[in-house]
């Protein structure tokens, strides 16, 4: 149990946050905590939690991307008017698509960084100023509302009416957002370019010099993260009805604040799946509770960077002190 815990310190830690954040919130508001308002954060989670395995790999390859919601954005408006060429499609073609250019614009970060030898934060900028830019000159910000009915029709996957009458409900992006995390896990934990990824990002030069292909590396890292864009773009105009060029401006710092805060290290070689997920529901959590407690929205960031500075602390805390009753010396991660 010891080593259990010595080994995943920093998902302990959040698991501890959420119970301490859960139960006060439980006592400040009156629907915080019932069944209803929990599978609500669930589904609304389900797109950030995609983008953040999808960052996570780019993470650990020792990499950073701030692009990936403007390009799930461009994703969307792009899958939305292919599938307007080809009379609808259907929920392979537009998985396919959006794939697809999620992909590719993933890659074109991976290019830039192997090819031209730019620092990935730099070269990321660039593409969330040129994808962003693009969009908006050649939408001029004009929404898409004219989706096919599969796209817009909610597909819910297990409803129960409560007693109050209200229902509760899962829906397809929970479906996709733990299809996009079990694959993720296992790319990172049981397969041989997982641990490529891992070794590449703990020390590039030395890797390079076992053998490893850099530029692989980066390109699996990158279109990863890309694919996923792409998914959750996807998903997030399902969830959405309709696609919006501006609707995730500004998701992508919330998303790497909340992989970091999983454990995921900026220098590379190190974060789980688990703790990236702990990550991403611990600020929705935050954000759901202010709201129902009709804090103002512009207090959101303040007070959800105060907890991912307190929740980073204790991640980073010796186990002893934490746990000085515990008879045991734990090691910082």
């Amino acid at each position: 149990m010891h080593s259990l815990i010595r080994t995943h310190a920093t998902e302990f830690s959040l698991l501890g946050v959420i119970v301490v954040i859960s139960a006060v919130l439980s006592f400040a508001t009156a629907n915080f905590f019932s069944l209803g308002n929990a599978f609500d954060l669930l589904n609304i989670s389900s797109v950030n939690i995609i983008f953040a395995v999808g960052l996570l790999v780019v993470l650990i390859a020792g990499g950073i991307d701030i692009s990936f919601a403007v390009a799930a954005s461009v994703v969307q408006y792009g899958t939305a008017i292919a599938l307007g060429w080809i009379g609808g499609g259907g929920w392979l073609s537009g998985f396919v698509i959006a794939a697809s250019l999620g992909v590719l614009l993933g890659c074109v970060n991976a290019l830039l960084i192997h090819r031209f030898r730019i620092i990935s934060i730099v070269a990321t900028i660039a593409t969330f100023n040129i994808y962003f830019g693009l969009l908006m000159f050649f939408t001029r910000g004009v929404s898409i509302y004219d989706l096919p009915d599969w796209l817009t029709d909610r597909v819910i996957l297990f409803e129960r009416e409560m007693p109050d009458g209200t229902w509760i409900e899962i829906t397809l992006p929970v479906l996709v957002m733990i299809i996009c995390v079990v694959a993720t896990w296992t790319l990172i934990t049981r397969t041989t370019i997982g641990r490529q990824l891992f070794a590449f990002g703990d020390n590039p030069e030395g890797a390079r010099r076992f053998g490893i292909n850099i530029g692989a590396m980066q390109f699996i890292a990158f279109g990863w993260l890309g694919l996923m864009a792409g998914i959750g773009g996807l998903v997030q105009a399902h969830y959405a009805q309709e696609v919006v060029p501006n609707a995730l401006y500004g998701r992508e710092l919330d998303v790497l604040a909340a992989v970091v805060l999983g454990g995921a290290r900026l220098g590379g070689g190190k974060g789980t799946v688990l703790g990236c997920v702990l990550g991403v529901l611990l600020i929705s959590i935050t954000q759901n509770g202010l709201n129902l407690m009709g804090v103002s929205p512009f207090a959101f960031k303040m007070i959800i960077g105060a907890i991912i500075l307190i929740a980073i602390t204790l991640s980073n805390t010796r186990l002893e002190r934490l746990l000085p009753f515990a008879g045991w010396k734990g090691t910082r991660r």
